[in-house]
C-alpha cells in the first residue's frame, strides 16, 4: 500500500467513524449546549471545514475556508461531498503539494478527534450511538459517502 492509498484509507475510516454520530442524530441535537464549548452543528461544520481545507493543501493552495454553518444535514453532507473530493483527487494522477504525512497529522487527526467529540455529544444528549470493534468493521478504501456498511461487531 502506497502512502496515497493509506491516507485515502484513512478518509475511508474518518468517514465510517464519522457517520456513526452524524446519522439520525435526534432534532435539536445540531444545538445541544454544554455550557461551555462548541454545539455539535459547530463541530460538524468544522469538520468540512478541515477536509475542504486538506484537499487545498493537496491542490497547492493552503487555503481555509471561509464558511458559516448552515443546518445539520446540509454540513452532514457537505463533510461527506469534502471527503469525496479530497479522496478523488487522491486516487487520481493529479499532484499532490503537501507531504502526506502532513495532512495524516494534521487536519485528519483532528477531524477524528472531533469524531469523538460528536460520538460523546451524543450520549450526553441522551441519543448515545454505540462503538463497535473498528478493528473487524467492514471498512473499505474510497468508501467515503454517508452509506456504510452496518457494524460487525457492535459493543
Amino acid at each position: 500500500m502506497t502512502d496515497r492509498e493509506l491516507l485515502r484509507h484513512a478518509l475511508a475510516v474518518l468517514a465510517y467513524r464519522g457517520g456513526k454520530p452524524i446519522r439520525n442524530a435526534p432534532p435539536g441535537f445540531a444545538s445541544f449546549d454544554t455550557g461551555g464549548g462548541h454545539t455539535p452543528l459547530v463541530i460538524l461544520a468544522h469538520l468540512g471545514d478541515l477536509i475542504v481545507w486538506t484537499l487545498s493543501h493537496a491542490k497547492g493552495e493552503g487555503k481555509w475556508p471561509n464558511h458559516t454553518p448552515t443546518t445539520w444535514d446540509e454540513e452532514g453532507a457537505r463533510f461527506f461531498e469534502a471527503l469525496a473530493a479530497l479522496d478523488a483527487h487522491l486516487a487520481s494522477d493529479a499532484p499532490v503539494h503537501a507531504e502526506l504525512t502532513r495532512l495524516l497529522q494534521g487536519p485528519i487527526a483532528d477531524a477524528l478527534t472531533h469524531v469523538g467529540q460528536l460520538m460523546m455529544l451524543r450520549r450526553m444528549s441522551g441519543s448515545p450511538v454505540y462503538g463497535e470493534n473498528y478493528l473487524v468493521a467492514d471498512i473499505v478504501t474510497g468508501r467515503v459517502g454517508p452509506e456504510q456498511s452496518a457494524p460487525v461487531r457492535p459493543f
